[in-house]
C-alpha cells in the first residue's frame, strides 16, 4: 500500500520530458565497461567536499529509531570510497550495463542488523523530497515496484543518476538525483527541485 501512495504522489507532479540519447554502454574511472554481477563504488566527480555513497541508519529520520531503512548518504571523508553496489537491468540478469535504462542499484552490507533488502527505492521523507533508502524490490517491473527503478545517465564526460522509469505506462516524475542536506549535515542522495544532480563516476570495487 505504502508504495502505491508513493507512486501516486510521483504521479501527481509535473511530468518533465527530456531528450534522452540512445542508450550506449556505462564506463568504468578505467575505461572498462560496467557489468552485471561486478560490485562498484559510486563516486563525486568534484573532489575535496566528501567521498563515495554509502547506506547507513540514520536515526533522527526513524521514529522508532529502529536500525530500518538505511539511507543512501555521501560520506563525509572524500578518502572513503562508500558502500559498494551493483546494477541490474531489468530485461537481463548478466551483460553491460546500458545508459537510459531502467535498473535496481543494490548496496551490500554486513554491519547493519536491518532486515530490510538492500535494493535502493525511493523514500519520501519532507514535502517534495525523496530520499534512497533500502526495502526495495529487485525485479517485477511494473506499477507497483516504480520506486525502485533508476538510470545511469550521461552528463558530459561524466554520469548522473536519475529517477525516470519506462517499466510502467504510468508517467511519473523525471529527474536527476542530487544531494539534500538535512539538518544534521547529512549529504542524502535524494529526489527534489530543491538540489543540482550529482555527477558521479564508478569504480570497480
Amino acid at each position: 500500500m505504502k508504495t502505491s501512495i508513493l507512486a501516486f504522489s510521483l504521479i501527481s507532479l509535473a511530468f518533465i520530458c527530456k531528450t534522452i540519447a540512445a542508450p550506449e554502454p556505462v564506463l568504468d574511472i578505467s575505461g572498462k565497461k560496467v557489468t552485471t554481477g561486478v560490485k562498484y563504488y559510486i563516486l563525486p566527480v568534484i573532489r575535496g567536499n566528501g567521498g563515495g555513497l554509502t547506506v547507513t541508519n540514520v536515526n533522527n529520520l526513524n521514529s522508532n529509531n529502529s536500525t530500518c531503512p538505511l539511507y543512501v548518504l555521501q560520506e563525509k571523508l572524500e578518502v572513503k570510497n562508500g558502500q559498494a553496489v551493483t546494477f541490474t537491468p531489468y530485461n537481463a540478469k548478466q551483460g553491460v550495463i546500458l545508459t537510459s535504462t531502467d535498473l535496481n542499484i543494490k548496496s551490500f552490507v554486513k554491519k547493519y542488523t536491518c532486515s530490510q533488502t538492500q535494493v535502493w527505492k525511493l523514500n519520501k521523507v519532507l514535502s517534495g523530497v525523496w530520499f534512497l533508502a533500502t526495502g526495495g524490490v529487485e525485479g517485477n517491473p511494473g506499477f507497483d515496484t516504480i520506486v525502485n527503478w533508476f538510470k545511469i545517465e550521461k552528463a558530459d564526460k561524466d554520469y548522473v543518476l536519475s529517477f525516470c522509469p519506462s517499466v510502467s505506462t504510468t508517467k511519473t516524475l523525471c529527474r536527476e538525483l542530487g544531494l539534500y542536506v538535512d539538518d544534521t549535515g547529512n549529504k542524502h542522495l535524494a529526489l527534489s527541485d530543491q538540489v543540482p544532480s550529482f555527477r558521479v563516476v564508478f569504480k570497480r570495487a
